[in-house]
C-alpha cells in the first residue's frame, strides 16, 4: 500500500536560504594517498572519542586503508587492509561493544570474494571470507541485541542475487535467506527495529524489479513489506534504512517518482509506505540519519551551487535545504552520507577533492547541542553498556529512564555501566556539575 504526499519540485540548489544561522563547515583534513583514497562510507566514532572509516584504495599496500581522525583534524593511519583481511572497503565500520572495530570489504579474503574483518588491539584480522555459495560483496555489518552480528551480501548465495547472514563474534557464520529476485536481489544493509526484527532494502527484484522493503525475523523468516513500482513510489533504492523516533523507517530511492530522479520514503512496519519528497534532478544520495533535532540529513554526491555535491537536510514534513555545497577544494562527491558526533555536530567524507584530490574529512556544526550515545542501544539487565559523549569529565549520575546505574569506568569520551535492575526502556541521562546530557535515541531493555 502506498500513500503518496506530493510537495513542491523545487530544485535543492534554491533552498540555501533557509541555511541555519549558526552554521559553520570546517575541512578537518585532506587524504594524501599514503592514508587511502577514496572515502565512500559513512564515519563511525568510537570509544575513544575519535572517528574511524575506511577508503577504497592507496595506502601501503594499494588496497584502501582504515584510518582515525581526532575532532581536532589529526588524521592517521590506523591499518591497511593486505588482501587476506580484505580489500578496497566501501563500507561503513561498527564500534562493537567490545571496544572493538568491525566491518566488511566488498574485495579481498580467501577466495577473494569479501572478508568480514575485527580491528583490535591485536590488530586487523580477517573473520571469515566468503567463498560464493555464503554470498559474495557483503555491503554492511551490525551489532544485534543478542551479542552477534547481522549483515547483508550484494551477490552469490545459493541463487546469485545475495544472501543475509548472521556471524558469531568468534567467526561462525550461518546464512539465514537466500535472495531470489521475486523477494529482492543486492540488499543495502539491515537494522534492527524496536521489535527485535531486521529490515532492511534491496536495490533490485521485486514484482517490478524496482526494489524492495523487508523483514526479516532472527531465525529467518523474511517478510517482503513493500516492492517499489517506479513511476510513484520511486525506484532501485540506494542505502539502508533508518528507524525515526515515530518508529517509521526513512530511505532513499535513486529513481522513480514523479520526476523519476528519486524520492524520500517512509514506510511502517505493516508495509505502507509514504512519499514525503520527489527530487526534482539526480543529484546522487547516500543513507539518511535522524538527528537530534528529529530532522533527517544525507549528502548528494551531484548538485550544489558547483555541481560538486552537498549537504542536505529534510524535515519530517519534506521540507529541503542545502546546508554546503562542495567546491572541490573543501572536497567532492561526498558519497558516504554524514553521521552525528556526540557533540552535535555533522561530520563526513567526501571521496575525492582537497589538496590532492584523494578526497577530505569534514565537520559541518548546525549549532545542535551535545548529547550521549549508548552502545549498545539495547540489553537485558546486567549486561554492560557503554555510554559515549565529549568531555565526560568530573563527576556522574547515570540514569536508565529515571533509575540509577552504577558506574564502573569512566574516560572523557566514555562511561562503562551495567544495566540496573527496575530500568525500562527510555532516554539515558548522564548528570555532570556542568549540567545534563541525553541520549540522542531511547535506551531498549530486553526481557
Amino acid at each position: 500500500m502506498i500513500v503518496l504526499r506530493w510537495v513542491p519540485l523545487a530544485l535543492l540548489s534554491c533552498c540555501a536560504a533557509a541555511i541555519a544561522p549558526a552554521q559553520t563547515f570546517t575541512s578537518l583534513a585532506s587524504f594524501d594517498q599514503t592514508d587511502g583514497s577514496g572515502p565512500n562510507a559513512a564515519l563511525v566514532q568510537g570509544l575513544d572519542g575519535n572517528f574511524y572509516g575506511t577508503t577504497e584504495y592507496f595506502g601501503p599496500n594499494a588496497l584502501g586503508t582504515i584510518f582515525r581522525i581526532t575532532p581536532a583534524g589529526v588524521l592517521a593511519l590506523a591499518a591497511a587492509f593486505n588482501g587476506a583481511d580484505g580489500a578496497n572497503s566501501t563500507s561503513t565500520l561498527i564500534a562493537a561493544s567490545d571496544g572493538s572495530l568491525y566491518g566488511v570489504t566488498g574485495e579481498g579474503g580467501t577466495h577473494r570474494n569479501g572478508a568480514v574483518f575485527r580491528l583490535s588491539n591485536q590488530g586487523l584480522q580477517a573473520l571469515h571470507s566468503f567463498d560464493a555459495i555464503d554470498g559474495r560483496e557483503p555491503d554492511a555489518l551490525l551489532e544485534a541485541a543478542d551479542g552477534n552480528f547481522y549483515g547483508v551480501t550484494f551477490a552469490d548465495g545459493a541463487y546469485g542475487y545475495g544472501t543475509i547472514f548472521t556471524l558469531t563474534p568468534s567467526g561462525t557464520l550461518t546464512t539465514l535467506h537466500n535472495f531470489d529476485g521475486y523477494d529482492g536481489q543486492w540488499a543495502l544493509g539491515l537494522l534492527q527495529g524496536r521489535d527485535g526484527n531486521f529490515y532492511g532494502a534491496t536495490s533490485e527484484g521485486g514484482t517490478a524489479n524496482y526494489g524492495t522493503i523487508f523483514k526479516i525475523t532472527p531465525q529467518g523468516v523474511l517478510t517482503t513489506l513493500y516492492s517499489f513500482q517506479g513511476k510513484l513510489d520511486g525506484g532501485y533504492p540506494v542505502a539502508g534504512l533508518v528507524e525515526a523516533t515515530g518508529g517509521e523507517f526513512w530511505g532513499i530511492t535513486g529513481a522513480g517518482g514523479s520526476s523519476v530522479s528519486g524520492t524520500i520514503f517512509r514506510i511502517n512496519p505493516q508495509g505502507t509506505l509514504t512519499v514525503v519528497y520527489n527530487f526534482p534532478t539526480f543529484l546522487g544520495y547516500s543513507a539518511l540519519i535522524q538527528a537530534t533535532d528529529g530532522n533527517f540529513y544525507s549528502t548528494g554526491y551531484e548538485g550544489g551551487t558547483y555541481g560538486q555535491g552537498e549537504v542536505f537536510e529534510i524535515t519530517p514534513g519534506g521540507e529541503v535545504s542545502i546546508l554546503h555545497s562542495f567546491n572541490g577544494s573543501d572536497g567532492a562527491s561526498p558519497l558516504g552520507g554524514v553521521i552525528q558526533g556526540t557533540d552535535g555536530a555533522f561530520y563526513g567524507t567526501t571521496y575525492t577533492g582537497g589538496t590532492l584530490g584523494a578526497g577530505t574529512i569534514f565537520r559541518l556544526s548546525t549549532g545542535l547541542g551535545a548529547f550521549v550515545r549508548p552502545l549498545p542501544t539495547s540489553g537485558k539487565v546486567g549486561s554492560t553498556v557503554q555510554i559515549l559523549g565529549t568531555g565526560l569529565a568530573g563527576p556522574a549520575r547515570v540514569t536508565f529512564n529515571g533509575t540509577p546505574a552504577v558506574i564502573t569506568a569512566a574516560t572523557p569520551s566514555a562511561i562503562t555501566v551495567a544495566v540496573p535492575a527496575g530500568a525500562t526502556s527510555g532516554k539515558i541521562r548522564v548528570t555532570q556539575p556542568g549540567g545534563t546530557l541525553s541520549s540522542n535515541i531511547a535506551f531498549r531493555v530486553l526481557q
